[in-house]
């Protein structure tokens, strides 16, 4: 499986998951993610995509300080409906991450480890999204803006003639090697592009 480089260059985010621990899959229940992880899941890569790991991995960041993010323990609020412009996929990927869903996630065993009603759509907040550990109630809020990165001027005619068949292969190589090459400075460009408060 080839893929870009920088994807291995990307910050991993570290959790700590108590179902995991419980059902013995991983060792004191410590799961790494990846930027590739996500990929993987989501089937691509793109500034969405990209956008929804980074605000995951600096507003944990931000509400865990030096201990480790609690998988299953993380309140998801989101502005926008989930139908709303790309709202639906960013709340996958984080939802990925953190474990928290709507209504679709795990139902619990005996009253624990329930991920339920952790992701909530049409919140009153202003920021991106908002993330709530249950056991303080600390809250943060994540604004994520890559309006700054711009587009090779090559892409667009490059996107257009893939989409109607008619690039050739090295152009068709070309339009992706440049919209990943956008990914990866929206990555190193990310203190500057993702806020938190």
């Amino acid at each position: 499986m080839k893929y870009p480089d920088f994807f291995n260059q990307t910050p991993t985010i570290t959790l700590k998951d108590d179902l995991s621990d419980f059902l013995g899959t991983f060792e004191d229940g410590i799961i790494e993610f990846s930027y590739l992880d996500i990929v993987k899941s989501a089937g691509h890569s793109c500034p969405t995509v990209a956008g929804a790991y980074l605000i995951t991995y600096y507003g944990l960041k931000a509400l865990y300080q030096d201990s480790i993010p609690q998988r299953g323990s993380i309140q998801v609020e989101f502005k926008e409906d989930i139908e709303d412009g790309v709202a639906g996929v960013i709340g996958t990927v984080i939802s990925n991450i953190t474990g928290a869903t709507v209504n679709t996630g795990f139902k619990g065993i005996g009253g624990k480890f329930n991920r339920n009603d952790l992701m909530f759509y049409n919140s009153d907040n202003n920021s991106n999204v908002r993330f709530t550990r249950l056991d303080t109630n600390e809250s943060v809020d994540v604004y994520y803006d890559p309006s700054t990165i711009g587009a090779d001027p090559m892409m667009q005619p490059l996107m257009q003639k893939t989409m109607q068949g008619i690039a050739t292969k090295e152009e068709k190589q070309t339009f992706g090697k440049l919209w990943q090459q956008r990914v990866e400075q929206i990555f190193l460009n990310s203190n500057n592009i993702v806020k938190v408060s």
